[in-house]
Parts: C-alpha cells; structure tokens; sequence
C-alpha cells in the first residue's frame, strides 16, 4: 500500500505536476523551425522568436494554478466554518457568524471553479 503510494507520488513529481498544479514552463513551445529560422531554445541558447509568444500561455497556467490554490483554500474554509458551526453550541451570534463563513467560502469556491473553466478554456484557444 506504501509502496504504491510512493510509486504513484514520485510519477507525479517525475511528470512536473505537483498536486494537479501544471508548472508554468509546461506551455513554453520549445520547438524549432529549422527552415525559417525562428523558435524559442536549442539547448541553451535563445534563438530569434516567433511573433507569437508563449507570455500568455504561462500567464494563464501561473493563474490556472492559483484559482486552483484558491479552490483548495475555499474547500478549508467550509470545513473551518463547518468547525466552528459545531462549536457554537447553538449561540445564535458565533451560528450566524459560521453560516456566513460557510456561504462566503462556497461562493468563493464556486467563483474559483467557473475561472478555472474559463481560463483552460483560454489557453485551450491560445495554445491550439
């Protein structure tokens, strides 16, 4: 059971993922066009670049990641309420005040959940 978990865990850090989060020089396009003399590395050296760049690829995987941070965060916080809703002890006040960090941390988590759609989407179109 270790052993798999380990196996399945250093895959993971072997593919560059870590967690699900996709590292940002993953969209860089390190192809080269001999016969136009355009492309971005060869080994070490940077050659002459397209006119498309791959700034917007890695700014959309930097924000990829982030919303999915914030999705994760979002998740703490319904349990941080969901805590604190149970530790109320039925005082109306601190049941107001966890009902509330529930519902802001679900319409948090939601508004992360629609971004990431929206930005695979984007590189989605962006990357081809």
């Amino acid at each position: 059971m270790i052993t798999s978990l380990l196996t399945t865990f250093g895959a993971e850090c072997a593919s560059g993922h870590f967690f699900g989060l996709i590292p940002w020089y993953q969209y860089i396009n390190d192809k080269y066009n001999a016969a136009t003399g355009t492309g971005h590395f060869i080994g070490c050296e940077v050659q002459s670049f397209n006119i498309f760049s791959d700034t917007p690829l890695v700014l959309l995987a930097v924000v990829d990641d982030l919303l999915r941070i914030a999705g994760l965060v979002a998740v703490a916080f319904v349990f941080y309420g969901a805590i604190r809703y149970v530790a109320s002890q039925g005082n109306p006040e601190d049941t107001a005040n966890a009902q509330s960090t529930i519902i802001h941390a679900l319409l948090g988590m939601a508004i992360a959940i629609v971004s990431v759609i929206f930005v695979s989407f984007l590189g989605d179109k962006l990357g081809g």
